[in-house]
Parts: C-alpha cells; sequence; structure tokens
C-alpha cells in the first residue's frame, strides 16, 4: 500500500471528528508530504477536520491534544524583544523576505467560542493551510502566529493543564505597543509577506484593520473575508430568484465584525449600481443583543452608528422582520436556532423565495439547519450557511446546501497580493472577488441550491481569482507583473504549489 493510500486509509479509520484532526496534524508532523498530498486531492472530504467546524473542538482543547504546534508564539512578555522571538521561534528554514502569507490571532474571540486564549494558535494554523491547499503557496512560505496576551476565559486560568500566559488579558497601550512592534518587525523581517488577522474581538479588530490596512499588505478575514464570499453568496443567490440587487433589503441578526463587514461590502456593491451612499447603507439593517440598531438609541459601538437607521425601534427578530420586510436574512449572532420556525416561516411568507444565510460557526453555533430551513419554506429557501451541512431529499430531488466557506476567497486574495506586490489590500478587490465567484456556478447548479462551485474545483476556483485580482491591482496602480512576467494566469500556474513523489490517491468512498 503507497504512504498516501495509507494516509487516506488511516484518516477514515478514525472514528470521531477530533480523532480524524488528531491524526491528520500528526501526518502533517511525521510525513509533511503525504499530508498536503491527501489534504489538496481529497479536500471537500477532509477540510472540515482540519478547519470549520472541527478546529473549534480542538481550539478548545488545543493544549490537551497529542500534536506538536506548527506556528509560532509571541507573548506579551516578549514586548521589547519581538524580532528577536520571531526569528528565533521561526523553523529553521524561514529566512529574511521568505514569507508570502502570516496568520495571526490574540484568541480573542475563535469562531463563535469566544476567548480561547493560546488555544486560538489551532485557528492559524488551520486557516494557514488552505494557503496552499486552495491558493497553492507552498507550506514553507506560510506562518501562523498566535498572539498569547493572556485570557479572560476563567476555566483555562483555572486549568492545570493549559499552557499559555495565566493572566488576564493585556489591555490598552501596552496591548497597541505590542501589537506595532509585531506588525513594524514583520515589515522590516518579511517586507512582502501578507498578514491576515484572525478572530481578534471586536474592540480592537477593527481599528487595527484600520491602522495597519494603508501600512502594509493586510486584512482581517472575520471583516473582509467574510463579507466577500457573503456578498458572493448573496449575489448568486439573486441570479437563483432573477432579482437585482437594487431590489434587496438585507436584516442582519448580529451586529459585530463579520456583520458590519458584509453591510459595508454590499453597500458599496450597491453604490456600484448607482445608488448614493447613504440609500446604500440604509438597504441593510442590524439587530444587535439590544434590538434594532436604529438612531434613537444613545448605546451604540462607534462600528454600528452608520447603520443606525432612522426607524422605530423593535425589541425582537420577528418584530423587525415584520417592520422591515427583508427580502434577504443573514445570521452572524453565534445564537444557535436564533431563526425559529416563526422567523423562517415569516420570511416565506413575506418573499417567493426568501434567501437566509445562518453564516454563524462552528455548526452548533448556527441560527438554523438546512433541513428546517428547507421543511419552514417548503423548499422555497435560498440557502447558505457557515458551517457544512448535508443534503437532503425534497419534493423528489435533491437539494445541497451552499457553504459560504472563506476558503474560497481568502487566500486566492492573499496570494494575489503578495504575486502583485501590493502595499496594500483595498476594498475593490474584495468586491471584485464577490462578483467573480458569483458566476462560476450554472443555471442547474443554482437549481439544487449550490451556490458555490463544486470545493473539490477550489484550487482551479482559487488560481482564477488570483490570476483576475491581481490583474486588478496591476490596473488600478496597487501592485506590478515581476519582471518577466507577460500573463498572469500563467504566472499563477507556474507558482502553484504541488506536492512532490508518488501520486495521491482518490480512493471511492
Amino acid at each position: 500500500m503507497s504512504a498516501a493510500l495509507a494516509a487516506l486509509t488511516g484518516f477514515r479509520g478514525a472514528s470521531k471528528a477530533i480523532d480524524k484532526y488528531v491524526f491528520l496534524r500528526q501526518l502533517q508532523q511525521q510525513d509533511a508530504a503525504s499530508f498536503y498530498r491527501l489534504l489538496m486531492t481529497n479536500s471537500m472530504e477532509i477540510m472540515p477536520y482540519v478547519y470549520t467546524p472541527t478546529v473549534g473542538e480542538a481550539c478548545q482543547t488545543y493544549h490537551t491534544l497529542p500534536i506538536a504546534t506548527q506556528g509560532v508564539y509571541i507573548t506579551a512578555d516578549d514586548a521589547g524583544s519581538v524580532g528577536a522571538a520571531l526569528r528565533h521561534r521561526s523553523p529553521a528554514h524561514v529566512t529574511a523576505g521568505d514569507l508570502k502569507v502570516a496568520v495571526v490571532t490574540d484568541g480573542e474571540r475563535i469562531l463563535g467560542l469566544g476567548d480561547l486564549g493560546a488555544g486560538g494558535m489551532g485557528i492559524a494554523e488551520g486557516k494557514i493551510l488552505l494557503y496552499t491547499v486552495c491558493a497553492g503557496v507552498a507550506p514553507t512560505q506560510c506562518l501562523p502566529v498566535c498572539l498569547d496576551v493572556g485570557t479572560n476565559n476563567k476555566e483555562l486560568l483555572d486549568d492545570p493543564g493549559y499552557k499559555g500566559l495565566r493572566r488576564e488579558r493585556l489591555r490598552g497601550a501596552a496591548y497597541d505597543a505590542l501589537v506595532d512592534e509585531f506588525m513594524a518587525e514583520m515589515r522590516s523581517w518579511q517586507p512582502r509577506c501578507l498578514v491576515q488577522f484572525e478572530d481578534f474581538g471586536n474592540t480592537n479588530a477593527f481599528r487595527i484593520l484600520e491602522k495597519y490596512r494603508r501600512v502594509q499588505p493586510c486584512f482581517n478575514d472575520d471583516i473582509q473575508g467574510t463579507a466577500c464570499v457573503a456578498l458572493a453568496g448573496l449575489l448568486s443567490g439573486l441570479r437563483a430568484t432573477g432579482q437585482d440587487l437594487t431590489e434587496q433589503r438585507v436584516l442582519f441578526l448580529g451586529a459585530g465584525e463579520a456583520g458590519v463587514g458584509i453591510g459595508e461590502l454590499i453597500a458599496m456593491a450597491l453604490e456600484k449600481k448607482g445608488l448614493s451612499h447613504a440609500d446604500a447603507m440604509q438597504r441593510c439593517y442590524f439587530m444587535d443583543s439590544k434590538g434594532l440598531v436604529c438612531k434613537s438609541r444613545q448605546d451604540l459601538q462607534p462600528h454600528k452608528v452608520a447603520f443606525a437607521h432612522d426607524v422605530p425601534f423593535q425589541a425582537d427578530l420577528v418584530s423587525a422582520i415584520r417592520a422591515i420586510r427583508p427580502t434577504i436574512l443573514v445570521g452572524v449572532s453565534t445564537l444557535a436556532s436564533a431563526f425559529t420556525e416563526e422567523v423562517v416561516k415569516l420570511m416565506a411568507e413575506l418573499n417567493p423565495r426568501p434567501i437566509i444565510m445562518p453564516l454563524s460557526n462552528p455548526t452548533s453555533k448556527a441560527e438554523c439547519t438546512f433541513e428546517q430551513a428547507v421543511s419552514w419554506t417548503d423548499g422555497k429557501v435560498v440557502f447558505a450557511s457557515g458551517s457544512p451541512f448535508p443534503p437532503l431529499q425534497h419534493g423528489g430531488r435533491t437539494l445541497y446546501p451552499a457553504q459560504a466557506n472563506n476558503a474560497y476567497v481568502f487566500p486566492a486574495l492573499g496570494h494575489a497580493a503578495v504575486l502583485a506586490g501590493a502595499a496594500e489590500v483595498s476594498d475593490d478587490v474584495f468586491l471584485a472577488a464577490a462578483e467573480s465567484l458569483s458566476t462560476m456556478t450554472t443555471a442547474a447548479e443554482l437549481e439544487e441550491g449550490k451556490l458555490f462551485p463544486d470545493f473539490n474545483s477550489i484550487q482551479h476556483v482559487s488560481a482564477e481569482i488570483t490570476a483576475q485580482v491581481a490583474g486588478l491591482m496591476e490596473a488600478a496602480g496597487q501592485g506590478a507583473k515581476p519582471p518577466g512576467v507577460t500573463d498572469w494566469r500563467q504566472y499563477v500556474a507556474d507558482e502553484f504549489y504541488r506536492p512532490t513523489d508518488e501520486e495521491p490517491p482518490r480512493a471511492k468512498l
């Protein structure tokens, strides 16, 4: 039996999801070539066990798992010597200028699970894999980083097995100084490296992004990547309903990073269609934990103010739906089962084909399931979720749930920025990527519920988006072709990492 077939057999032999995760992580450590062959050839089957939803459980139990950490920890105690810590703790093969991508988290808001402290390393390690699997960035040019600044999770602080800093989270000027030192050292040590911010808390995510987005190539996947794939799903869904974006009203349950990022990108898409900025923003409404975000409220966080419209306050979701009459309902709340039967049936009552998107991760936090959405709308729903759900039979046909997986966009966008030598990653490229992805499914696929391409084609999808975005960056004066390069598609193909040696198996399930 070949090493690759043995690896696939071993993976399938593990019964629990977390056991599959551990098997894959140990394979990565012991036989990296077989690991990447397996992952890149069986992406759709294996991805849920190295990333969402399994990575959530992995982060929660990170310090108890029999795995070797692949990334670099920078702790609050490294203040003043972050550069030395980065260089010393990075893998031996990494030298100045080698890296293409670093995924960095501070572990404060891991998926919908909250503050997991140093266990957040698991999310950085999971995300960085997708740059290789999807966009073909060589694993030796990728670095996961966790800024361990403590945790406010009492269970972790009381756990004798917890290996992170055993203190409350660093805040204020000291926190900002540590992040600033890290970003400055990345500019100095790896000047062409893209930095992806991952799962920072709301209090830091927006302001960190705004501070550095025009200083060096970086983006926040929770804000911008989620927005991009959600808009792509929405545009694809409108192809299924035969409607135009300008006809829509979008109601969000949840007003954090993800929701606001999606709202801003939708508004940008509407402006491109001719609406004024004010009119475009008026098409998006938000519910937070206290009710409808509206002008009369005096308790709004800064990132919500732009979406505080002059409408009557509504205390609950059903009342808000009745008042606003949305055509699209988006869940970014991490409130499991928040889209009740009453909510979903009301959306179907108001719309011939309601678009319902429970985007919260992991699966345990989803606002509703695919089965519920189909059943409660009698199959009329256009559905996309953040976590995977199985297909089902309804009305004599098979319907497939679309998963709005950020992996469709962020690896391609990040790689494009690196290949083009972009100084920044502008909002324009996220809009362009969303528009491109939304056209990659056929009419027949849309009828089955497939708003996104088959994930087994992710490498082709990513290569196409990478080339398109790199070309857009060049046309906008934000990047350029390297010397000797004449065609972006060919260059992307030439730079695409492929594991060497034996051919991996595509064994039947």
